[in-house]
């Protein structure tokens, strides 16, 4: 007779029988598994911690003795760190931060970011002092003029990526190459913060979350399309095919305002200008003051007239 007939029956008929302990079931102990304090995992974990606060007291002394911004750029223009306001010119949000943003809302910036993710995009167009209004040329000018005439000091880091919005053209700080977004002139700050080295092909990127998303380009094997069984030996020559045969009939480039797409790139910038009145895009030739309206017409332009580069038969 099973446990439950013997059951049955003691309930029925009133007899109780003890049962013991080999058929009693077996009730699994919850294991907790503790990680000791000198474990090397954690000792990892506290190290990137410290590191990063450290990284972010940096940031907060930058912002509050000069009138540096930080930015967050979105396909639709330039966002506000600390609300939900939105602007197409970078100058009005660098007004709108100074004017309704402070010390102490400034003081929680970056706070709780990992060290995975940490960069930091500061406006330093027209930078300046804020304790004595001395005009500076950069962060390290910055941080080294607040230690030597006000006596705090800075650390500074390869975090810290700097932009200026003093021209009608996008430049880059460093190098000042020319370039017709901000998407892509925040990929090329890449090549001058090395904080993090590809093994593969050497190519260098600011944060480890951008190298280990770069790393994908590198994994080998059979990968096939979905649609037409074409086999490819990378997951992103993979992508990029299924994108342009069969994703939008190669219409590659999106609209950041309304998600419509266009197969050329000065299409999509034309639509977005009048039909959402975005600003048009100008970049002008450091050569010939030639005005164009897209990076490749104008790399062309140079390559073709001033470089004296052209396909030979």
């Amino acid at each position: 007779m099973d446990m439950l007939a013997q059951s049955h029956a003691a309930k029925q008929f009133g007899t109780h029988r003890k049962i013991t302990a080999r058929e009693k079931p077996v009730r699994k102990k919850k294991v907790i598994k503790i990680i000791s304090k000198t474990s090397p995992a954690l000792k990892l974990v506290f190290k990137k911690r410290v590191e990063v606060d450290k990284y972010i007291d940096n940031v907060t002394e930058i912002l509050h003795n000069s009138n540096a911004t930080p930015i967050r750029w979105t396909s639709t223009g330039y966002a506000c760190s600390f609300c939900t306001e939105q602007f197409h010119d970078p100058a009005d949000l660098k007004m709108h931060i100074i004017k309704n943003h402070d010390n102490k809302t400034k003081s929680n910036y970056m706070r709780g970011v990992s060290l995975e993710d940490f960069i930091v995009k500061l406006d330093i167009t027209d930078l300046k002092c804020e304790l004595c209004d001395t005009n500076l040329d950069n962060i390290p000018d910055l941080v080294e003029h607040i230690l030597i005439k006000h006596e705090k000091r800075i650390d500074m880091n390869n975090y810290i990526i700097p932009f200026k919005f003093d021209r009608h053209e996008l430049r880059c700080t460093i190098c000042l190459k020319q370039f017709n977004n901000f998407k892509i002139l925040m990929t090329h700050m890449n090549i001058h913060f090395r904080n993090h080295i590809c093994e593969v092909c050497g190519a260098g990127f600011i944060c480890n979350r951008t190298l280990r998303t770069h790393g994908y380009r590198h994994m080998t094997g059979t990968f096939t399309c979905g649609t037409c069984s074409k086999v490819f030996d990378t997951k992103v020559k993979r992508r990029d095919h299924e994108r342009a045969v069969h994703i939008h009939m190669n219409r590659r480039y999106k609209c950041g305002f309304c998600g419509e797409r266009f197969t050329d790139y000065t299409k999509k910038n034309d639509h977005e200008v009048e039909v959402h009145g975005a600003k048009r895009i100008t970049l002008t030739c450091n050569a010939c003051d030639k005005i164009f309206d897209n990076q490749r017409s104008l790399t062309v332009h140079s390559k073709r007239y001033h470089l004296k580069e052209r396909r030979i038969k």
